[in-house]
Parts: C-alpha cells; structure tokens; sequence
C-alpha cells in the first residue's frame, strides 16, 4: 500500500550544504559562510567566474564581466577535421626538398620511430612555397588567398599533442584533454561571458555536412558545466537550426502561453538559494528557444547580402559555396553578439591524407582557402576583426615521410596552427620544428598554452576561470598552460 504524505507532512528529502547553512542556527551558518567567500574573493558578486551567472539573474547567459580588459569580444575557430599536413602547407624544410626519397636521417627519433618508418622515405611538399606579405612569411601554393593575409596571421610553427588518433586529439584541441567528457573551450567562453545577444546562444557550432567530426559531439558539450553552455548545431538546408520554426497550428502567443507556464511551474520547484542549478538552466533554454524563433531566421537570411560580399566567400562557385556559406554565418553572428562560432571544414576524413596527400588537400584547400580569406576580409572591412579572434587549427599535422607512395600518416609530434586578429600581433612565426618537421624543437605550444591564450585574450586568468566539480575547481587548461605573451599586440 502507496502512503501518501499529507500538506502539512515534514519534509524528509535530504537537505543540501548550502539549504543546511541556511537554515542551522537561524541562518548563522550562511552568514559565517558569505564572510569566509568573502575573505577570499569568492562571492559571485566580486568574482562572476566563481558560480554560474549572476545572483541577481536566473539567466545564466546574462552578460558577464571578464578579469580583465578583454582584447577580443568572439572568437571565431576554422577546425580543420583530419590533420592537415602543416609541411604541405605552413611550414616549409628545404631539407624535405633535399632528402626526398631518403629514409629518415638517424638523429631523428628514437630507435623505435626510426624503425617503424625505415620502410617510408622522406616525403617532398606537395607545392613550392612563397614568401607573402611585408612580413615575408613563407606559405604554400595550396593557399593562395589566405596567402594574402599574411601580416595578420599570428602562425605557430611548433605545436604539439598528446595523441596519435583523431578522436582524443580532437578532444584536446577542443576540451584540453584527450579524455572524453570535458567543457569544450567554446562552452567555456560560454559559461564566463554570457552572451551579448539574449535572442542568440553564445556558442554555435557548424559541423561539416557531409559528415562530423571524429569523436563527435563531445567536441563541442559542455562536459560536467549545466547544459545551457553546449554549443548549438546549425545545419545546412532550410532549416539550419532543428525544431526552430513554430509547430503548424500554434500560434506565437499559444507557444508562449505554453513557455511562460512550463517555466512557472519549474520555478515553483526551484528552491530558494538554488538559482544555479540545473533546473534554471533548463528555464533559460526554454526562453531562449522562444526568442530563437524570432531573431534566428533573420541571421542565417542572407538575401540582403550584396553580390560582392557573395563572391567574396566564393557563393558563386559549387567548389566553395558550402563553406562559404558557413563562414559567411560566422560572420553574421559574430556581428549579432554570438560569443564562439565553431566551423568544422572536412567530412569523417576529412584532412587525413594517408593516401594521395596531394589529392586530398588540393580539394580541401579549394573548398576553404577563397572562403577563410574572404571571411578575414571581411570582418576588417567592417571594423570587427580587431575585436574578432579567428583561429585556423587541425587536430595535428603529418608525418615528414610517406605513408605508401604518396601519402602522410599523423604526426601529433609537431604541426602549424594560426591566429588572426582579435589582440594578436599579426606577420609574425612563433615556434619551429626541426629540419624535417617531425617534432616541435623551438617555443613548443602545447593545446594548454593555446587555451590559455585565447582565455587570455577574452580577459580571463585561465587559473580563475574555475568551476567546481566532484570537489575540485576545474578549469580548461587543468594544471598546465601559459599563455604565448609573444602572440600578443
């Protein structure tokens, strides 16, 4: 027999620390506790990094003040799906030129990396490359146009990873660690700077359509943060973003009736002092979903653009058009108050040039080379890159020498990765790997220091932008990371 407790019955779920404090020894408890936080700069109030938004707001993607005077407002990050081979394309060894068809010297690698590719021998570029811009720096034919924007890149030559395989090394580029299940760094941007349009998430992510990500959507979670600071998807096709338009036969002021009392209700379950749970995450989404039907539409309608813009992301070709389009949302939405675009360019694959390097990144580079560089051409036309970080980044780079005849397995151990605006002193090379490009030798950038850095450019200490999780003050960069001060203006 079910027993039903009674109105007045006394409440027996167990209480929290917090609703604890609060009620022990008339709320003395709570008040001890606010002047130790208090001691230690801990309050929401004097740190807005140390609890989720504001306590004077329940919504957790109210606009929030960073630690410091912030270079960049956004950050727009080009993720190149597959590895690109940074020796085909950012950084040039004439010793590759002249050891082709050679195995590898012996004073590189271990005995163990020289055994399993005595069989390869050394790879050439697939394309020559030239010295571009005032600043000189040397960038391969495969990217003409981007190319062309070489006194703004910021380009580190002497990256390196943690893993051989593309899903972990994907996680880390995008979360900090190879392990899946961590806040990715747009969630995180999320999480510390709200959003500047309450009509917009803060974070979009634009997966490539003709298939996503190796490792998938842990790429972009939000991990042990609330739900609110994952990264939207937005598609290709008519409706880019799903369940977006209001179901036939309701009317917006039904769909609203219908909002405003689902979120009554979940409020009335809300506990007093319980306003960064999950549950409030839940209310901020479903207001946000509403506002979205609205405003949304208006942001992925590019009929105004003018036909220069077009052809400026390369619309008016089939080879660049997809993307193109992709960038020329990043754009809009950057220019509407959204805080972290995501573009993935390449399908599963993607970059993963085992085979036919050569063919392989000749296709991918047509598809996003014109787009990329008119996207940064755009954003300082209009004023906005200066405030704008753009990040060009694969999960690695490839191996020196051949992977069968004409292809390039992974290389985890060194590769190229580039910053353009948004607080960054562009026509500059940071870090180098040695003769052949193996290995990162020279100012080594870990994905903890380029974490850090971008955290830093936002106007976080990535040290403080914290959140407690299983007892410990998480944070992005983990235990590691310092920022590259050279990168900055």
């Amino acid at each position: 027999m079910n027993f039903c407790p009674g109105p007045n019955a006394p409440d027996t779920r167990p209480l929290s620390r917090r609703a604890f404090l609060r009620h022990a020894g008339g709320g003395f408890g709570m008040t001890a506790l606010a002047a130790m936080l208090r001691c230690d700069s801990l309050l929401a109030a004097e740190n807005p990094q140390s609890a989720i938004g504001n306590p004077q707001s329940a919504n957790p993607l109210s606009p929030k003040q960073p630690h410091f005077a912030a270079k960049a407002q956004r950050v727009i990050f080009l993720f190149m799906s597959g590895g690109p081979s940074h020796v085909d394309l950012f950084d040039p060894k004439p010793d590759l030129v002249r050891l082709a068809g050679q195995p590898i010297p012996e004073s590189f690698g271990t005995f163990k990396t020289r055994r399993a590719v005595a069989k390869n021998k050394l790879l050439p570029p697939c394309r020559p490359f030239q010295a571009r811009g005032q600043c000189g720096m040397e960038i391969s034919d495969f990217l003409p146009n981007i190319a062309g924007h070489a006194d703004d890149l910021c380009l580190l030559r002497g990256c390196y990873g943690d893993s051989v395989t593309h899903p972990e090394s994907v996680y880390l580029m995008n979360t900090g660690t190879i392990l899946m299940g961590k806040p990715s760094l747009g969630a995180w941007t999320a999480y510390g700077l709200g959003t500047e349009n309450q009509n917009m998430p803060a974070f979009v992510v634009m997966p490539d359509p003709a298939g996503w990500v190796k490792g998938g959507a842990p790429a972009w979670s939000n991990g042990f943060l609330p739900a609110t600071y994952q990264g939207t998807i937005l598609r290709g096709g008519e409706s880019p973003i799903l369940n977006l338009n209001t179901p036939k036969g309701v009317s917006a002021q039904q769909q609203l009736a219908t909002v405003n009392l689902i979120n009554q209700l979940n409020r009335g379950s809300l506990p007093a002092g319980e306003e960064n749970s999950e549950l409030t995450a839940r209310i901020a989404a479903y207001e946000l979903a509403f506002r979205m039907q609205s405003h949304a539409p208006e942001v992925v309608d590019i009929s105004k653009e003018t036909d220069a813009t077009r052809k400026l992301y390369g619309l008016d070709s089939k080879v660049t058009a997809e993307f193109g389009l992709r960038c020329l949302f990043a754009r809009r939405m950057v220019e509407r108050g959204v805080r972290f675009v995501q573009l993935y360019c390449g399908d599963t694959n993607g970059w993963d040039g085992h085979s036919d390097v050569d063919g392989n990144h000749t296709k991918l580079c047509a598809q996003s080379d014109l787009p990329v560089a008119g996207l940064l051409k755009d954003l300082k036309s209009r004023g906005l890159l200066d405030s704008t970080l753009v990040v060009w980044a694969g999960e690695f780079g490839r191996m020196p020498m051949s992977e069968g005849s004409n292809g390039r397995d992974h290389n985890p151990h060194g590769f190229s990765m580039w910053f353009a605006g948004g607080g960054v002193r562009g026509g500059q090379i940071i870090g180098a790997t040695d003769a052949v490009g193996l290995r990162a030798v020279e100012e080594r950038t870990h994905a903890h220091d380029i974490h850090a850095t971008i955290l830093h450019l936002l106007g976080f200490d990535h040290t403080r932008l914290t959140y407690r999780h299983n007892g410990r003050a998480e944070r992005l960069t983990d235990v590691a990371g310092n920022v590259i001060t050279k990168a900055l203006a």
